[in-house]
C-alpha cells in the first residue's frame, strides 16, 4: 500500500467515529478523466474530509508555508500536494494543477481560497474557473455541511458535474464559470441544511 492510501485509511479510522459522516452523490462522480473538485471551506479539516470520502485520489495546493515543516515537507508530496505561493500568482503551481487536471486526475479546490469565518459561503476567485476552463476537466460541486462537532453528523454533499465544453465553446470568462460552481456549490448547501 503506498504512502497515500495509508494516510487515507489511517485519516479514515480516526475521523470515521469522531463525525458521523452523511456522504451523497457519489454516484455523480465521474469514474475516469480529469475532475475539478470544488467545494465550500468551513475548517481545516476540509482538505482530508475531501481525500477520505471523494473515490479517486485527490490532489491539493497547499500554503507553501506547509512544505517548510520538517515532519510535512517529505509527506505531503507522498499525499498529492503541492506548494502554491499564496498571494502570488505562482506560475509553476498552475503548471501542475493543469498538468494534474490534463493529465485525467482529482483535483481539489477551495475557490474561496480561505476558510469561511462565519460558516457562510464567501465569493469565489476567478481561478476556480480558470482551472476548469483550461484543464480539460469537468467540475464536481461539493458541499461540506457541518459542524464539526464530536458525534454529530458531518455531512459531504458531490453535485452533478459541470461539463466544461459548452462553456469553453461560448468563450466564457473565468469569472463566469466560477459563479457557476459557486452557485452550484450554494445550491448544494441549500438544498441538504437539515
Amino acid at each position: 500500500m503506498d504512502t497515500y492510501h495509508f494516510v487515507r485509511s489511517f485519516a479514515k479510522s480516526v475521523l470515521l467515529p469522531i463525525y458521523r459522516f452523511d456522504v451523497k452523490g457519489l454516484e455523480n462522480f465521474p469514474k475516469s478523466g480529469g475532475v475539478l473538485i470544488c467545494t465550500n471551506h468551513i475548517n481545516v479539516l476540509d482538505p482530508p474530509v475531501v481525500g477520505i470520502t471523494a473515490p479517486r485520489p485527490v490532489h491539493f495546493m497547499a500554503k507553501e508555508e506547509l512544505f517548510r515543516t520538517p515532519i510535512l515537507k517529505p509527506l505531503l508530496p507522498k499525499l498529492n500536494a503541492f506548494p502554491v505561493k499564496r498571494g502570488l500568482s505562482d506560475r509553476e503551481a498552475l503548471r501542475k494543477a493543469l498538468a494534474i487536471l490534463k493529465g485525467g486526475d482529482v483535483m481539489g479546490l477551495f475557490p474561496e481560497g480561505t476558510r469561511s469565518e462565519n460558516g457562510e459561503l464567501g465569493k469565489g476567485f476567478s481561478g476556480a474557473g480558470f482551472f476548469a476552463l483550461k484543464g480539460n476537466a469537468d467540475v464536481v460541486p461539493c458541499a461540506i455541511i457541518g459542524p464539526y462537532k464530536t458525534f454529530k453528523r458531518l455531512k459531504v454533499v458531490y453535485g452533478e458535474p459541470i461539463l466544461m465544453q459548452p462553456y469553453r465553446d461560448n468563450k466564457a470568462s473565468a469569472d463566469e464559470v466560477t459563479l457557476v460552481i459557486m452557485d452550484s456549490i450554494k445550491k448544494l448547501l441549500d438544498e441538504n441544511k437539515s
